[in-house]
Protein backbone atom coordinates (compact mmCIF):
# COMPACT_ATOMS: atom_id res chain seq x y z
CA UNK A 1 0.00 0.00 0.00
CA UNK A 2 1.27 3.34 -1.34
CA UNK A 3 1.79 6.17 1.24
CA UNK A 4 -0.17 9.46 0.30
CA UNK A 5 2.76 11.65 0.24
CA UNK A 6 3.77 9.13 -2.85
CA UNK A 7 1.17 10.51 -4.50
CA UNK A 8 1.45 14.05 -3.89
CA UNK A 9 4.84 14.78 -5.90
CA UNK A 10 6.56 17.88 -6.08
CA UNK A 11 8.32 18.26 -9.39
CA UNK A 12 8.31 20.20 -12.12
CA UNK A 13 5.80 20.95 -15.45
CA UNK A 14 4.67 20.33 -17.73
CA UNK A 15 3.97 16.64 -17.13
CA UNK A 16 4.59 14.30 -14.31
CA UNK A 17 4.78 10.82 -16.42
CA UNK A 18 6.47 12.34 -19.04
CA UNK A 19 8.95 14.83 -17.65
CA UNK A 20 9.03 13.69 -13.78
CA UNK A 21 9.33 10.26 -14.35
CA UNK A 22 12.23 10.15 -17.06
CA UNK A 23 14.24 12.02 -14.78
CA UNK A 24 13.27 9.53 -11.96
CA UNK A 25 14.19 6.98 -14.01
CA UNK A 26 17.03 8.55 -16.03
CA UNK A 27 18.88 8.93 -12.30
CA UNK A 28 17.66 5.37 -11.38
CA UNK A 29 19.69 4.21 -14.14
CA UNK A 30 23.38 5.99 -13.24
CA UNK A 31 22.23 4.70 -9.36
CA UNK A 32 21.85 1.33 -10.88
CA UNK A 33 25.80 1.85 -12.42
CA UNK A 34 27.18 2.85 -9.11
CA UNK A 35 25.56 0.50 -7.49
CA UNK A 36 27.15 -2.40 -9.88
CA UNK A 37 30.18 -1.31 -10.27
CA UNK A 38 30.00 -0.28 -13.78
CA UNK A 39 30.18 3.53 -13.62
CA UNK A 40 33.88 4.60 -13.71
CA UNK A 41 33.73 2.18 -16.81
CA UNK A 42 30.57 4.46 -18.79
CA UNK A 43 31.55 6.03 -21.91
CA UNK A 44 28.46 6.59 -22.72
CA UNK A 45 25.05 6.25 -22.71
CA UNK A 46 21.85 5.27 -24.77
CA UNK A 47 18.24 6.14 -24.05
CA UNK A 48 15.28 5.15 -26.12
CA UNK A 49 12.00 6.73 -25.55
CA UNK A 50 9.27 4.38 -26.27
CA UNK A 51 5.45 4.53 -27.14
CA UNK A 52 3.99 7.86 -25.89
CA UNK A 53 7.00 9.15 -24.17
CA UNK A 54 8.37 9.43 -27.92
CA UNK A 55 5.37 10.23 -29.65
CA UNK A 56 5.50 13.58 -27.59
CA UNK A 57 8.24 13.41 -26.42
CA UNK A 58 9.12 17.20 -27.64
CA UNK A 59 6.41 18.96 -26.54
CA UNK A 60 6.63 17.53 -22.64
CA UNK A 61 9.75 17.96 -22.40
CA UNK A 62 10.82 14.27 -22.11
CA UNK A 63 14.15 14.47 -24.00
CA UNK A 64 15.68 17.51 -21.98
CA UNK A 65 14.32 15.60 -18.46
CA UNK A 66 16.08 12.43 -19.67
CA UNK A 67 19.35 14.53 -19.97
CA UNK A 68 18.93 16.12 -16.48
CA UNK A 69 18.05 12.87 -14.78
CA UNK A 70 21.34 11.18 -16.16
CA UNK A 71 23.28 14.59 -14.63
CA UNK A 72 22.03 13.37 -11.12
CA UNK A 73 19.14 16.23 -11.37
CA UNK A 74 15.82 15.32 -9.19
CA UNK A 75 12.49 16.60 -10.36
CA UNK A 76 11.56 17.19 -6.45
CA UNK A 77 14.81 19.61 -5.66
CA UNK A 78 15.31 21.09 -9.73
CA UNK A 79 15.48 24.91 -9.66
CA UNK A 80 13.98 24.93 -13.35
CA UNK A 81 16.23 27.74 -14.28
CA UNK A 82 19.85 25.72 -13.33
CA UNK A 83 18.04 23.00 -15.11
CA UNK A 84 17.95 25.19 -18.69
CA UNK A 85 21.28 26.36 -18.09
CA UNK A 86 23.03 22.51 -17.76
CA UNK A 87 20.88 22.01 -20.57
CA UNK A 88 22.49 24.73 -22.93
CA UNK A 89 25.44 24.05 -21.36
CA UNK A 90 25.41 20.64 -22.29
CA UNK A 91 24.46 21.82 -25.99
CA UNK A 92 27.38 23.53 -26.50
CA UNK A 93 30.04 21.42 -24.95
CA UNK A 94 28.51 18.36 -26.10
CA UNK A 95 29.71 17.06 -22.72
CA UNK A 96 27.00 15.55 -20.32
CA UNK A 97 28.27 15.11 -16.47
CA UNK A 98 26.67 12.16 -15.66
CA UNK A 99 25.69 11.63 -12.11
CA UNK A 100 26.73 15.35 -11.83
CA UNK A 101 30.85 13.55 -11.37
CA UNK A 102 31.98 11.88 -14.47
CA UNK A 103 32.25 13.60 -17.66
CA UNK A 104 31.31 11.46 -20.77
CA UNK A 105 30.33 12.95 -24.09
CA UNK A 106 26.60 13.63 -25.25
CA UNK A 107 24.38 14.27 -28.10
CA UNK A 108 20.73 14.25 -27.66
CA UNK A 109 20.15 14.10 -31.40
CA UNK A 110 22.43 10.71 -31.54
CA UNK A 111 21.90 9.22 -28.08
CA UNK A 112 18.06 9.89 -27.40
CA UNK A 113 16.41 7.94 -29.74
CA UNK A 114 12.25 8.55 -30.23
CA UNK A 115 10.99 4.79 -30.76
CA UNK A 116 7.45 5.72 -31.45
CA UNK A 117 6.83 2.71 -32.76
CA UNK A 118 7.78 0.71 -30.57
CA UNK A 119 4.66 0.15 -27.65
CA UNK A 120 5.76 -2.02 -24.97
CA UNK A 121 2.93 -4.14 -23.62
CA UNK A 122 3.22 -3.50 -20.09
CA UNK A 123 3.01 0.08 -20.46
CA UNK A 124 2.61 2.42 -23.15
CA UNK A 125 5.26 5.05 -21.43
CA UNK A 126 8.93 2.51 -21.85
CA UNK A 127 12.36 3.96 -21.80
CA UNK A 128 15.16 1.72 -22.61
CA UNK A 129 18.73 2.78 -21.09
CA UNK A 130 22.11 1.43 -22.17
CA UNK A 131 25.59 1.88 -21.27
CA UNK A 132 28.91 1.30 -23.27
CA UNK A 133 32.47 1.73 -22.08
CA UNK A 134 35.08 3.02 -24.63
CA UNK A 135 34.97 -0.04 -26.82
CA UNK A 136 31.13 0.64 -27.66
CA UNK A 137 30.89 -2.80 -26.16
CA UNK A 138 27.65 -2.89 -23.63
CA UNK A 139 28.15 -2.64 -19.80
CA UNK A 140 24.25 -1.99 -19.23
CA UNK A 141 20.96 -2.63 -20.43
CA UNK A 142 17.68 -1.55 -18.78
CA UNK A 143 13.99 -1.35 -19.16
CA UNK A 144 11.64 1.12 -17.25
CA UNK A 145 8.49 2.13 -17.43
CA UNK A 146 7.05 5.43 -16.52
CA UNK A 147 3.50 4.58 -15.31
CA UNK A 148 2.06 7.88 -14.33
CA UNK A 149 2.13 10.85 -11.44
CA UNK A 150 5.78 10.67 -11.71
CA UNK A 151 5.61 6.64 -10.36
CA UNK A 152 7.99 4.48 -12.25
CA UNK A 153 8.71 1.16 -12.16
CA UNK A 154 11.23 -1.54 -13.66
CA UNK A 155 10.34 -4.18 -16.26
CA UNK A 156 10.36 -7.10 -13.20
CA UNK A 157 7.96 -4.88 -11.32
CA UNK A 158 5.35 -4.64 -14.06
CA UNK A 159 5.98 -8.23 -14.19
CA UNK A 160 5.11 -9.48 -10.74
CA UNK A 161 2.39 -7.15 -9.87
CA UNK A 162 0.60 -7.92 -6.82
CA UNK A 163 -2.00 -10.88 -6.77
CA UNK A 164 -5.56 -10.86 -6.34
CA UNK A 165 -6.38 -8.01 -3.33
CA UNK A 166 -3.09 -8.73 -1.45
CA UNK A 167 -1.48 -5.30 -0.59
CA UNK A 168 1.83 -4.68 -1.74
CA UNK A 169 3.89 -3.18 1.02
CA UNK A 170 6.63 -3.91 3.23
CA UNK A 171 4.85 -1.56 5.57
CA UNK A 172 1.84 -3.37 7.94
CA UNK A 173 -0.61 -0.38 8.22
CA UNK A 174 -3.55 -0.65 10.37
CA UNK A 175 -6.30 -0.31 8.39
CA UNK A 176 -5.11 -1.75 4.77
CA UNK A 177 -7.69 -1.06 1.95
CA UNK A 178 -7.68 -2.00 -1.73
CA UNK A 179 -11.52 -0.80 -2.31
CA UNK A 180 -13.82 1.91 -0.86
CA UNK A 181 -15.80 -1.00 0.19
CA UNK A 182 -13.71 -1.91 2.30
CA UNK A 183 -12.50 1.76 3.41
CA UNK A 184 -15.92 2.43 4.04
CA UNK A 185 -16.15 -1.05 6.12
CA UNK A 186 -13.37 0.38 7.86
CA UNK A 187 -14.85 3.76 8.72
CA UNK A 188 -17.85 2.24 10.30
CA UNK A 189 -16.36 -0.28 12.26
CA UNK A 190 -14.37 1.82 14.05
CA UNK A 191 -16.27 4.91 13.86
CA UNK A 192 -13.38 6.98 12.02
CA UNK A 193 -13.59 9.44 9.54
CA UNK A 194 -11.23 8.68 5.68
CA UNK A 195 -8.88 10.92 6.97
CA UNK A 196 -8.66 9.47 10.11
CA UNK A 197 -7.60 6.30 8.73
CA UNK A 198 -5.50 7.82 6.53
CA UNK A 199 -3.65 9.52 8.77
CA UNK A 200 -3.22 6.52 11.23
CA UNK A 201 -2.20 4.59 7.75
CA UNK A 202 0.83 7.48 7.76
CA UNK A 203 1.62 7.05 11.18
CA UNK A 204 3.34 3.42 9.87
CA UNK A 205 5.77 5.19 7.57
CA UNK A 206 7.00 7.74 9.92
CA UNK A 207 5.38 10.08 13.17
CA UNK A 208 3.03 11.84 12.81
CA UNK A 209 4.54 15.15 13.16
CA UNK A 210 6.78 14.56 9.71
CA UNK A 211 3.33 13.46 7.92
CA UNK A 212 2.35 16.75 9.12
CA UNK A 213 5.15 18.35 8.00
CA UNK A 214 4.77 16.81 4.39
CA UNK A 215 1.40 17.65 4.29
CA UNK A 216 2.15 21.43 4.72
CA UNK A 217 4.99 21.16 2.70
CA UNK A 218 2.21 19.90 -0.02
CA UNK A 219 -0.19 23.03 0.14
CA UNK A 220 2.10 25.21 0.49
CA UNK A 221 4.11 24.11 -2.72
CA UNK A 222 0.38 24.46 -4.67
CA UNK A 223 -0.41 27.77 -3.37
CA UNK A 224 3.10 29.16 -4.36
CA UNK A 225 2.75 27.73 -7.50
CA UNK A 226 -0.52 29.25 -7.97
CA UNK A 227 0.68 32.22 -6.61
CA UNK A 228 3.45 32.63 -9.47
CA UNK A 229 0.71 31.73 -11.86
CA UNK A 230 -1.56 34.77 -10.86
CA UNK A 231 2.10 37.31 -11.43
CA UNK A 232 3.80 36.13 -14.67
CA UNK A 233 2.16 37.16 -17.69
CA UNK A 234 3.23 36.28 -21.54
CA UNK A 235 3.29 33.68 -23.99
CA UNK A 236 3.60 30.04 -22.79
CA UNK A 237 6.56 27.75 -24.75
CA UNK A 238 6.02 25.46 -27.38
CA UNK A 239 4.88 27.27 -30.35
CA UNK A 240 1.00 27.31 -29.96
CA UNK A 241 1.48 31.00 -28.99
CA UNK A 242 -0.98 30.46 -25.88
CA UNK A 243 -1.47 33.19 -23.91
CA UNK A 244 -1.60 33.46 -19.84
CA UNK A 245 -4.86 34.15 -18.95
CA UNK A 246 -4.77 33.39 -15.02
CA UNK A 247 -3.58 36.92 -14.47
CA UNK A 248 -5.91 39.04 -16.69
CA UNK A 249 -8.85 36.98 -14.65
CA UNK A 250 -7.04 37.44 -11.77
CA UNK A 251 -6.86 41.39 -12.31
CA UNK A 252 -10.21 41.37 -13.14
CA UNK A 253 -11.50 39.82 -9.78
CA UNK A 254 -9.72 41.86 -7.56
CA UNK A 255 -11.84 45.04 -9.14
CA UNK A 256 -15.15 43.22 -7.32
CA UNK A 257 -14.26 40.73 -5.15
CA UNK A 258 -17.12 40.85 -3.01
CA UNK A 259 -19.50 40.74 -6.21
CA UNK A 260 -23.16 39.45 -5.43
CA UNK A 261 -22.76 37.51 -9.21
CA UNK A 262 -23.24 33.98 -8.32
CA UNK A 263 -21.69 32.56 -11.55
CA UNK A 264 -18.12 34.49 -10.28
CA UNK A 265 -17.31 31.09 -8.07
CA UNK A 266 -16.70 29.67 -11.09
CA UNK A 267 -14.10 32.69 -12.09
CA UNK A 268 -12.24 32.30 -8.88
CA UNK A 269 -11.36 28.50 -9.97
CA UNK A 270 -10.95 29.12 -13.39
CA UNK A 271 -8.29 31.36 -12.24
CA UNK A 272 -6.86 29.37 -9.69
CA UNK A 273 -6.81 26.20 -12.00
CA UNK A 274 -5.69 27.95 -14.79
CA UNK A 275 -2.64 29.76 -12.84
CA UNK A 276 -1.67 26.22 -12.04
CA UNK A 277 -1.49 24.55 -15.18
CA UNK A 278 0.19 27.67 -17.28
CA UNK A 279 2.68 27.43 -14.30
CA UNK A 280 2.86 23.95 -15.44
CA UNK A 281 3.27 24.65 -19.34
CA UNK A 282 6.04 26.64 -18.81
CA UNK A 283 8.09 24.35 -16.91
CA UNK A 284 7.72 25.77 -13.73
CA UNK A 285 7.18 24.09 -9.87
CA UNK A 286 3.73 22.03 -9.41
CA UNK A 287 2.61 19.11 -6.88
CA UNK A 288 1.36 16.12 -9.10
CA UNK A 289 -2.35 15.89 -8.20
CA UNK A 290 -2.47 13.23 -9.54
CA UNK A 291 -0.78 13.91 -12.33
CA UNK A 292 1.17 17.14 -13.86
CA UNK A 293 -1.77 17.34 -16.37
CA UNK A 294 -3.95 17.53 -13.32
CA UNK A 295 -2.56 19.51 -11.18
CA UNK A 296 -4.67 22.74 -11.19
CA UNK A 297 -8.12 20.49 -10.00
CA UNK A 298 -7.01 20.13 -6.22
CA UNK A 299 -5.08 23.58 -5.71
CA UNK A 300 -7.96 25.44 -7.08
CA UNK A 301 -10.76 23.68 -4.95
CA UNK A 302 -8.07 23.70 -1.60
CA UNK A 303 -7.41 27.72 -2.12
CA UNK A 304 -11.16 29.01 -2.59
CA UNK A 305 -12.84 26.45 -0.01
CA UNK A 306 -9.76 25.76 2.64
CA UNK A 307 -10.20 29.53 4.61
CA UNK A 308 -10.71 30.02 8.08
CA UNK A 309 -13.15 33.30 9.44
CA UNK A 310 -10.92 35.75 8.38
CA UNK A 311 -10.04 33.96 4.58
CA UNK A 312 -6.46 32.82 5.49
CA UNK A 313 -5.37 29.41 4.72
CA UNK A 314 -6.67 26.69 7.36
CA UNK A 315 -4.06 24.36 8.23
CA UNK A 316 -6.24 21.93 9.58
CA UNK A 317 -9.03 21.94 6.33
CA UNK A 318 -6.30 21.60 3.89
CA UNK A 319 -4.71 18.55 5.43
CA UNK A 320 -8.35 16.94 5.53
CA UNK A 321 -9.01 17.90 2.45
CA UNK A 322 -5.21 16.31 1.19
CA UNK A 323 -6.20 13.27 3.35
CA UNK A 324 -9.51 12.08 2.01
CA UNK A 325 -8.72 13.33 -1.31
CA UNK A 326 -4.89 11.31 -1.40
CA UNK A 327 -7.26 8.00 0.05
CA UNK A 328 -9.56 8.32 -3.28
CA UNK A 329 -6.29 8.69 -5.51
CA UNK A 330 -5.13 5.34 -3.51
CA UNK A 331 -8.09 3.51 -4.55
CA UNK A 332 -7.62 4.42 -8.35
CA UNK A 333 -3.81 3.92 -8.52
CA UNK A 334 -4.44 0.37 -6.74
CA UNK A 335 -7.87 -0.34 -8.67
CA UNK A 336 -6.77 1.36 -12.37
CA UNK A 337 -4.04 3.49 -13.29
CA UNK A 338 -3.75 7.17 -13.03
CA UNK A 339 -1.87 7.40 -16.48
CA UNK A 340 -2.89 9.54 -19.52
CA UNK A 341 -1.12 7.19 -21.83
CA UNK A 342 -2.88 4.29 -20.26
CA UNK A 343 -6.64 5.55 -19.78
CA UNK A 344 -6.35 8.88 -21.31
CA UNK A 345 -7.48 11.93 -19.67
CA UNK A 346 -10.20 10.32 -17.50
CA UNK A 347 -6.76 8.95 -15.94
CA UNK A 348 -5.70 12.34 -15.29
CA UNK A 349 -8.43 15.01 -15.03
CA UNK A 350 -11.08 12.81 -14.30
CA UNK A 351 -9.31 11.38 -11.15
CA UNK A 352 -8.35 14.78 -10.18
CA UNK A 353 -11.65 15.74 -10.31
CA UNK A 354 -12.75 12.62 -8.09
CA UNK A 355 -10.22 13.06 -5.44
CA UNK A 356 -10.84 17.04 -5.01
CA UNK A 357 -14.99 16.17 -4.84
CA UNK A 358 -14.09 13.71 -2.33
CA UNK A 359 -12.15 16.14 -0.05
CA UNK A 360 -14.56 18.88 -0.66
CA UNK A 361 -17.44 16.56 0.60
CA UNK A 362 -15.17 15.59 3.52
CA UNK A 363 -14.66 19.50 4.53
CA UNK A 364 -18.45 20.21 4.67
CA UNK A 365 -19.26 17.22 6.98
CA UNK A 366 -20.26 14.93 4.71
CA UNK A 367 -20.28 10.95 5.97
CA UNK A 368 -17.58 8.68 4.47
CA UNK A 369 -20.38 7.42 2.01
CA UNK A 370 -21.02 10.60 0.79
CA UNK A 371 -17.41 11.22 0.40
CA UNK A 372 -17.10 8.22 -1.97
CA UNK A 373 -20.56 9.36 -4.04
CA UNK A 374 -19.07 12.32 -4.51
CA UNK A 375 -15.60 11.10 -5.66
CA UNK A 376 -17.70 8.48 -8.28
CA UNK A 377 -20.05 11.86 -9.35
CA UNK A 378 -16.95 13.23 -10.27
CA UNK A 379 -15.05 10.02 -12.08
CA UNK A 380 -18.55 9.62 -13.61
CA UNK A 381 -19.15 12.45 -15.87
CA UNK A 382 -15.25 12.45 -16.78
CA UNK A 383 -15.55 8.55 -18.13
CA UNK A 384 -14.14 8.90 -21.56
CA UNK A 385 -12.88 11.82 -21.54
CA UNK A 386 -9.70 11.64 -24.37
CA UNK A 387 -6.05 13.10 -23.61
CA UNK A 388 -5.08 15.03 -26.87
CA UNK A 389 -3.02 17.32 -26.69
CA UNK A 390 -2.05 19.61 -29.82
CA UNK A 391 1.33 19.65 -30.62
CA UNK A 392 2.23 17.15 -27.71
CA UNK A 393 2.11 20.48 -25.45
CA UNK A 394 -0.03 20.38 -21.85
CA UNK A 395 -1.42 23.88 -23.29
CA UNK A 396 -4.51 22.82 -25.15
CA UNK A 397 -7.13 21.67 -23.84
CA UNK A 398 -5.11 20.66 -20.55
CA UNK A 399 -5.49 24.40 -19.20
CA UNK A 400 -9.24 24.63 -19.42
CA UNK A 401 -9.87 21.31 -18.65
CA UNK A 402 -8.51 21.51 -15.43
CA UNK A 403 -10.69 24.67 -14.78
CA UNK A 404 -13.99 22.91 -15.76
CA UNK A 405 -12.56 20.30 -13.43
CA UNK A 406 -12.43 22.18 -10.76
CA UNK A 407 -16.09 23.19 -11.45
CA UNK A 408 -17.50 20.33 -11.86
CA UNK A 409 -15.82 18.68 -9.02
CA UNK A 410 -17.81 21.42 -6.29
CA UNK A 411 -20.71 20.61 -8.39
CA UNK A 412 -19.88 16.65 -7.50
CA UNK A 413 -19.48 17.27 -3.84
CA UNK A 414 -22.70 19.01 -3.92
CA UNK A 415 -24.72 16.45 -5.47
CA UNK A 416 -23.44 14.00 -3.04
CA UNK A 417 -24.52 16.14 -0.33
CA UNK A 418 -27.76 16.39 -1.79
CA UNK A 419 -28.36 12.76 -1.96
CA UNK A 420 -29.67 10.32 0.75
CA UNK A 421 -26.94 7.54 1.02
CA UNK A 422 -29.65 4.96 0.12
CA UNK A 423 -29.97 6.11 -3.45
CA UNK A 424 -26.54 5.73 -4.02
CA UNK A 425 -26.48 3.12 -7.43
CA UNK A 426 -23.21 3.46 -8.46
CA UNK A 427 -20.30 2.93 -5.93
CA UNK A 428 -16.78 4.32 -6.36
CA UNK A 429 -15.23 0.77 -6.82
CA UNK A 430 -17.37 0.15 -9.61
CA UNK A 431 -16.91 3.96 -11.56
CA UNK A 432 -13.36 2.72 -10.70
CA UNK A 433 -13.49 -0.90 -12.62
CA UNK A 434 -15.24 1.37 -15.39
CA UNK A 435 -13.22 3.63 -16.14
CA UNK A 436 -10.04 1.15 -16.26
CA UNK A 437 -12.19 -0.98 -18.70
CA UNK A 438 -12.98 2.46 -20.75
CA UNK A 439 -9.07 2.68 -20.66
CA UNK A 440 -8.65 -0.27 -21.84
CA UNK A 441 -11.32 -0.20 -24.76
CA UNK A 442 -9.81 3.45 -25.93
CA UNK A 443 -8.08 3.62 -29.12
CA UNK A 444 -4.38 4.53 -28.44
CA UNK A 445 -4.62 7.50 -30.46
CA UNK A 446 -6.60 9.20 -27.97
CA UNK A 447 -4.36 8.15 -24.58
CA UNK A 448 -1.68 10.84 -24.75
CA UNK A 449 -0.17 10.04 -28.30
CA UNK A 450 -1.33 13.19 -30.26
CA UNK A 451 -2.22 11.09 -33.01
CA UNK A 452 -6.39 11.50 -32.44
CA UNK A 453 -8.81 14.14 -31.36
CA UNK A 454 -7.83 17.96 -30.74
CA UNK A 455 -4.61 17.46 -31.67
CA UNK A 456 -5.10 16.59 -35.37
CA UNK A 457 -7.79 18.62 -36.08
CA UNK A 458 -6.18 21.72 -34.67
CA UNK A 459 -3.04 22.39 -36.35
CA UNK A 460 -2.70 25.93 -35.34
CA UNK A 461 -4.02 28.28 -32.52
Amino acid sequence: MLSILDIFRIGIGPSSSHTVGPMRIAAMFVRFLKKSGRFDATARIAVELQGSLALTGAGHGTIGASALGLMGHRPDRLDPDKGEADLAAMKASGKLMLGGTREIAFDMARDIDLAGHIVPDLHPNGMQLRAFDEAGEILADRQYFSTGGGFVATERQLREPAKGDRIASKIDVPFPFVSAEKLLSLCAEHDLAIHEIVLANEDAYRPREKTIAGLDAIARAMEDCIDRGLERTGILPGGLKVHRRAPGLWARLQEAPQSNEREQLFDWLNCYAMAVNEENAAGGRVVTAPTNGAAGILPAVMRFYCVNETDGPCRESRRKFLLTAGAIALLYKQRASISGAEMGCQGEVGVACSMAAGGLAALWGATPTQVASAAEIGMEHNLGLTCDPVGGLVQVPCIERNAIGAVKAVNAARLALHREEAETCVSLDQVIETMRQTGLDMSTKYKETSQGGLAVNVIEC
